[in-house]
């Protein structure tokens, strides 16, 4: 554990019990929304894949649209 994150639990520790369940319940939503868009980030490494194997097109292909 770094030193910052056991200055924040003692800090913590001096909140009330419902305090301190509050912010558990911060705290642990937290993570469960990280844990979420880590999945969701690898679940798109496809289409990533795909999208840049294709390309944009070339600033060139649009010349003969002027």
């Amino acid at each position: 554990m770094t030193t910052t994150l056991e200055h924040a639990f003692a800090e913590a520790s001096k909140l009330t019990e419902l305090e301190q369940d509050l912010l558990a319940s911060r705290i642990m939503a937290e993570l469960a929304d990280e844990d979420d868009f880590d999945r969701a980030l690898a679940n798109t490494g496809s289409r990533l894949d795909h999208l840049g194997r294709i390309g944009l097109p070339s600033e060139s292909s649009f010349c003969h649209l002027l």
